[in-house]
């Protein structure tokens, strides 16, 4: 860390040209506005950092969704374009993510945009990644991002992941917004013909060897009906998934009455016998 940096880099990743950075501040000093100033102090006491992705080029490219650069410094220069119209569109169109992208080349320091959310970083080798929509934040130039179809109806109709996944391919690093905290993320090694399921959608991101479709919970449609679990999304290996078990419980806490909710296990049918 530069000694004149308010900020501490909490995980790195390193590829030919480029270097990819979360840095940390640590705790805010605060506002001159009494009401931000208090949201500083809750967000301190609760251990909430606001972070940034940096990237240190020597000359190379970066590829970033439109919109995230906050500030670069150096022998640095902004292109926009579509990186082929056709996938562009059909990036676009079918998940959801920006038709245009921004490329960042040259060498210096480029800085995102600042949030209080998470990232996980990926370095791949020769090997491609599927995830949710709009995941994508940056990317180094050597990947290529497109969009993925499921591989059966039932996974497009019934996986609660739509008929379009992205996924990223090549050798390089990634950087996707993570739905919680790296910590809380959990990665299961699949073998080959070994099956993961799951009852909600809070796989986060799969290797493309990692096969995906939405099957019965039971053996029989009555089965899975009585059991209360319904159609599970099932990961077949070989291959690694990432899971992200407490995304559901964040998102009820955000209602009215989420903590109480919570008070009480929320998979009871409530049988009596």
């Amino acid at each position: 860390m530069n000694s004149s940096d308010p900020f501490d880099v909490v995980e790195s990743e390193k590829t030919p040209g480029a270097t990819f950075d979360v840095v940390q501040f640590n705790a805010l000093q605060g506002s001159d506005d009494l009401d931000v100033a208090q949201k500083i102090f809750f967000a301190n006491q609760a251990n909430i950092h606001l972070k940034m992705i940096r990237v240190t080029l020597d000359n190379s490219e970066i590829l970033i969704e439109p919109g995230a650069l906050y500030f670069m410094k150096g022998q640095l220069h902004l292109e926009s374009g579509t990186q082929g119209l056709t996938k562009g569109l059909m990036r676009k169109f079918i998940t959801g993510e920006t038709l245009f992208q921004s490329r960042i080349k040259g060498s210096g320091q480029v800085f995102l945009e600042p949030t209080f959310g998470h990232y996980l970083l990926f370095n791949i080798s020769d090997d491609a990644l599927i995830f949710d929509k709009s995941a994508f934040y940056c990317a180094s130039s050597q990947l290529d991002v497109t969009a993925k179809a499921q591989q059966n109806i039932s996974s497009a109709l019934f996986g609660g992941e739509g008929f379009f996944q992205t996924q990223v391919k090549g050798t390089g690093i990634v950087v996707l917004i993570s739905p919680v905290p790296v910590a809380e993320l959990i990665t299961y090694a699949l073998a080959a013909g070994e099956k993961l399921s799951v009852d909600g959608n809070f796989a986060f991101v799969r290797t493309a060897s990692v096969s995906f479709q939405a099957e019965k919970s039971g053996k029989t449609l009555f089965q899975s009906v009585t059991s209360g679990e319904g159609l599970l999304q099932t990961f077949t290996g070989p291959g690694l998934v990432w899971l992200a078990p407490t995304q559901g419980i964040y998102n009820k806490m955000k209602g009215r009455e989420g903590i109480a909710n919570l008070s009480h296990a929320q998979g009871s049918m409530g049988t009596r016998t």
